[in-house]
């Protein structure tokens, strides 16, 4: 029986792989698809990189297979699993990564050790040291019905919004992002500010780094990080999120030095979760980025990262572990993408740059920004 392939999965498998990872003759691009709902994109990429001249290698894994792995493998398991899927990534130069979970909340009930092993022996080596580090990569999720779901929307209608924002323009958002990031490397003090935030850090000589369609897809962000020990004040997150398949609402952090010394997620025990993970290593609870979020098509949050931390008019921040793109010194075994919506309709709220506001109510104000607005494009 032949695999069903969409025909919009032969644009988007175009899309990621001549211009996300920019697949060379003689590349190894390492495929890796979750969920059988993703082998379509999957056949697609892998003709997509043969006609580039590029080696595919597709690997599947199966969601539940893993889940059942996690629950019982030890650490001697794991390290050696880390040791070989390590020496597979160090030997990749692109890597594009679909996932397609039907259940995204398959890990919900995997211990907080468990968990802890498989990101310090498996995920961090070989996903967060290499992959991020030393290869060309993008990541994305695939429109199942579970996505379908969180968005509230019909399979149909979720589908056809998905191709329309992974397969914007991203070179015209490449050129409108540059005076953002050629601002924000002239910073130094940056202000958050909403309903339940006010947050100040300096993000003097840290790199920022604009993504427009390179590493996730959808994209359209410009991240950077601060300072290590310049957070201080309060930041509420107004959009849900999931961290290790557990769901999470309204997380509010107050810093102090850099550091988070309150944490509260809705309720107790989404406060004694969202702690337990803070309290995993010293780095989980600073901060290793912070972004602001643009892209024109995603508007509402759904529940999933690689969407909602490009929504038009959020900035998101990242607890745990910065990448070495915008190193500010910050490690862990976590890296976790909250994100606040400052658009009205959230209760508004600004960003200002040394003192100097150039995003209100989720609009930039400043005339070589505008470019960014979703009206632009």
């Amino acid at each position: 029986m032949a695999l069903p392939i969409d025909p919009r999965d032969h644009e988007l498998a175009d899309l990621l792989v001549n211009y996300s990872v920019t697949a060379k003759p003689g590349d190894l691009v390492f495929i890796e698809c979750a969920g059988a709902e993703t082998l379509g994109l999957g056949a697609a990429l892998v003709a997509a990189a043969t006609k580039a001249g590029a080696a595919p290698y597709l690997q599947f894994t199966d969601p539940e297979v893993q889940r059942e792995y996690i629950l019982s493998a030890g650490e001697e398991s794991m390290k050696r699993l880390g040791e070989f899927e390590l020496s597979m990534m160090q030997n990749t130069q692109c890597y594009i990564g679909v996932r397609g979970a039907a259940n995204i909340f398959e890990k919900s009930d995997i211990p907080q050790e468990s968990s802890k092993l498989f990101n310090r022996l498996i995920h961090k080596p070989v996903h967060l040291d290499v992959r991020v580090n030393r290869t060309r990569w993008c990541v994305l999720r695939y429109p199942t019905p579970s996505m379908a779901q969180l968005a509230q929307t019909s399979t149909s209608a979720f589908a056809k919004f998905y191709y329309s924002v992974c397969c914007v323009d991203y070179a015209k958002m490449a050129e409108a992002a540059k005076p953002l990031a050629e601002l924000m490397e002239r910073t130094d003090e940056v202000r958050f500010t909403a309903p339940g935030t006010d947050l100040r850090m300096s993000i003097r000589d840290i790199p920022v780094v604009p993504c427009c369609g390179t590493h996730n897809i959808p994209d359209g962000e410009c991240f950077t990080a601060p300072v290590l020990d310049s957070v201080s004040g309060t930041v509420q997150f107004n959009t849900p999120t999931i961290y290790e398949g557990q769901p999470f609402e309204n997380v509010f952090l107050k810093f102090e030095s850099g550091r988070v010394v309150e944490a509260r997620g809705t309720g107790d025990a989404q406060t004694k979760a969202l702690n337990a993970i803070l309290d995993r290593d010293e780095g989980a609870r600073r901060l290793g980025e912070i972004a602001i979020g643009f892209n024109p098509g995603v508007m509402e949050p759904m529940r999933d990262i690689l969407f909602d931390e490009k929504i038009a008019g959020s900035f998101h921040m990242a607890l745990g572990n910065a990448y070495d793109e915008a190193p500010n010194g910050n490690k862990s075994g976590i890296h976790w993408d909250l994100i606040c919506i400052q658009r009205p309709e959230k209760g508004g709220g600004e960003i200002a740059f040394d003192g100097r506001t150039i995003r209100r109510d989720g609009l930039f104000v400043v005339d070589e920004l505008k470019g960014l607005n979703p009206d632009a494009f």
